[in-house]
């Protein structure tokens, strides 16, 4: 039975090297692992991120039967273009991929044009389509940059994945290329509405800030900003719920305020420096800031969620359920500052401390105590401010904070320096012209009629609507 054993083994072996001979061809031809272009077109939803393509001659026919490479996340996928639609394919993740032409199956009559890229970068997010879109033939020119489209309409030339712009497009399109209608005049009231609620909830800080300290802190805007970048790392970075991501950061940026009063505003003010000089500081501060955010976040314009948002209808006003969602956060926040100021101790001892600190000092209340917790307060709200900002209105950029800076100012001089009520009532009127003017404006200058009406406040009422005149001299 010994001597029987070589030879059992050696019929396996041979029987196993056999059948690796005759597999070996066919694993050697066989084609990486890629997406099948069989399956029927991508639909996105919201787990789903899709990615499609079309190649486009100059009167915007479908070319067909060009071999197109999608990849990016360790993922391939070979697609074929066809007349009938796009060619889409299912990203496997959220991310930027890389979608290549191969010109050598383009028809002799449809090549690229004279310095066509032939590789565009997309950004794929779940529930949404990411497009790219390819110019040749006669008549087709290179694009400075890789051409992409939002719809399976005329393509544009970017690629576009977002809702827009940040705060530099308007969040519902430009109105002014539309015909004047009621239901248009009603949605933008809404959009109006949104864009008050939080710009109040930002500039509540900034008012709370002047009236106990009577400084005008232009790095305000960037506390704006710092909520939303942090939120994008916590958020879409780290992968935080957007409710853990949320608290962490309100709390970071609230102690940036405790930080920022401890090592600059409470020394200087101990030293007496004029209020001239410490807003001269504030703008250092906020030129630093800027730059800190452009180094968390990059130079271009991010998500804090990647999933696209869902529209929801209320009283025939379409807008994003976060949008509605922040809206009510917005004003119960907004409420409930109002309660703070006027039903608590320290609120009480805050209204004092904006109206005369001397005589509050004498009455035993410590002013550096609740100047500190005004920073506090002020920093966070602007970050939650800033937070759902980002989540509202789709994107940000690190220039969110100066952007905004100015309809800051604009709308707690239009309600009253110092007083909270009055930079909420500013801030919805500002949030209503800012989105009202877009009806008859560009949407680009939009923000200038905001200042048009700072101007007018303050030539005809430079106390602001709820303000008091002040004898000077």
């Amino acid at each position: 039975m010994t001597a029987d054993r070589p030879t059992t083994t050696s019929r396996w072996s041979r029987l196993l090297a056999a059948i690796a001979l005759v597999l070996l061809p066919a694993m050697l031809v066989a084609p990486p692992a890629t997406a099948s272009t069989d399956e029927p077109p991508c639909e996105p939803d919201n787990e789903t991120a899709c990615i499609a393509v079309l190649v486009l001659n100059a009167d915007n026919d479908r070319i067909s039967d060009v071999a197109i490479t999608v990849a990016g996340a360790g993922f391939t996928a070979d697609l074929t273009t066809n007349a009938d639609g796009p060619a889409t394919v299912a990203a496997p993740e959220v991310g930027q991929y890389t979608v290549s032409i191969d010109p050598a199956t383009l028809p002799d009559d449809q090549q690229l044009p004279e310095g066509a890229e032939t590789e565009v970068t997309v950004t794929a997010q779940s529930g949404g389509t990411a497009r790219a879109a390819f110019r040749v033939g006669p008549g087709a020119e290179a694009p400075a940059t890789p051409s992409g489209e939002a719809s399976d309409g005329a393509p544009a030339d970017s690629t576009t994945t977002d809702d827009g712009d940040g705060v530099a497009a308007a969040p519902e399109g430009d109105a002014s290329e539309r015909a004047l209608t009621f239901a248009q005049v009603w949605q933008q009231i809404g959009s109006g509405l949104r864009f008050g609620l939080l710009l109040a909830l930002a500039s509540i800080g900034l008012n709370l800030v002047f009236g106990t300290t009577g400084l005008s802190n232009f790095a305000h805007g960037e506390q704006f900003a710092l909520g939303a970048a942090v939120g994008f790392i916590t958020i879409n970075q780290m992968g935080m719920s957007i409710w853990v991501g949320g608290l962490l950061t309100l709390a970071v940026c609230a102690l940036t305020g405790l930080a920022q009063d401890s090592a600059i505003w409470r020394p200087l003010r101990k030293r007496n420096v004029p209020v001239m000089q410490l807003m001269i500081v504030s703008i250092g501060l906020s030129i630093t800031l800027q730059y800190v955010i452009q180094l968390m976040i990059g130079g271009g314009s991010e998500r804090i969620l990647s999933r696209n948002p869902q529209p929801l209808t209320i009283a025939g006003i379409t807008l994003s359920t976060a949008s509605w969602l922040s809206m009510v956060v917005a004003l119960v926040c907004v409420l409930g500052i109002a309660w703070f100021l006027t039903r608590t101790r320290i609120g009480r001892a805050t209204r004092a401390v904006s109206d005369n600190p001397a005589l509050a000092s004498a009455t035993g209340i410590d002013p550096d105590r609740i100047i500190r917790i005004v920073w506090i307060m002020a920093t966070g709200f602007a970050a939650l401010a800033g937070l759902m900002w980002g989540v509202s209105f789709g994107s940000f950029n690190w220039q969110l904070g100066v952007q905004l800076l100015l309809l800051m100012f604009a709308a707690v001089t239009l309600g009253g320096l110092g007083t909270a009520l009055g930079a909420f009532v500013g801030s919805l009127l500002i949030g209503q012209v800012v989105e009202l003017s877009n009806l008859f404006i560009p949407s680009d200058l939009r923000y200038a009629s905001a200042l048009v009406i700072l101007i007018l406040v303050l030539l005809f009422r430079p106390q602001g609507i709820l303000g008091r005149r002040e004898r000077i001299g």
